[in-house]
């Protein structure tokens, strides 16, 4: 284990989606040495799992670990759950893809390598200004769990939790990734593809993000 701790390593979540592959990008670009991580915590979506191992590679992740936690035991989201129908338009409260206390969990493992590794900082892509429904994507949230994860772990340990695209819209989300060089047609942020990874096109998630990458003029 790490004694000692090095602002420049990172752990970042990552799911293979487009948020997550800009905020890779970006934290790569700021010079972090990036440990990237992935959950299969039962998302209807398996695709994106290899979208988050192919941009692990593509990037050169200083290590990838992607770590099964089956979330769809619990049920609660129609990402987890086959029997709930994939939303295809936006909610007005907290919408069904929401899954419980997801970012709380993924955030509290990454919290736990990180200190392992001796890293100084936490990446999520977490972003409110298309998702506002999601409580884990607020930044009132964050900021109280980098609160707690300073009491949960060792009095030298210092973990920043950063979330550099927390307030950016879906286009200037595309516009970063754009400028960092970003090949969107790695990611994949459907939540019901087809089998052959097609994105359906139909779903919220593809809306916002279609409605994105043209309005930045990005094309895949």
């Amino acid at each position: 284990m790490s004694t000692r701790q090095d602002t420049k390593k990172a752990v970042l979540l990552l799911s293979g989606g487009m948020d997550s592959a800009v905020c890779l990008a970006k934290a790569i670009d700021m010079g972090h040495d990036v440990y990237a991580l992935t959950f299969d915590y039962g998302q209807r979506s398996r695709v994106e799992l290899d979208a988050a191992k192919n941009l692990a590679k593509k990037y050169g992740v200083e290590k990838h670990i992607i770590l099964k936690l089956d979330l769809s035991k619990f049920g609660g989201s129609s990402l987890i759950d086959k029997d709930m129908d994939i939303p295809t338009e936006r909610s007005n409260g907290v919408p069904s893809t929401y899954v419980p206390g997801r970012n709380l969990i993924m955030l509290s493992v990454a919290v736990s390598w990180a200190e392992t590794l001796g890293a100084g900082s936490v990446f999520i892509g977490a972003n409110v200004r298309d998702y506002s429904g999601y409580p884990d994507c607020r930044k009132s949230f964050l900021e109280s769990f980098e609160k707690t994860a300073d009491a949960a772990t060792k009095k030298e340990t210092r973990i920043s939790v950063k979330a550099p695209l927390l307030m950016m819209s879906k286009t200037k989300i595309a516009e970063t990734g754009r400028d960092l060089g970003l090949d969107f047609s790695l990611t994949s942020s459907c939540y019901n593809p087809a089998e052959n990874g097609e994105p359906c096109g139909e779903c919220e998630s593809c809306k916002i993000r279609q409605k994105g990458l043209a309005d930045a003029g990005v094309k895949i």
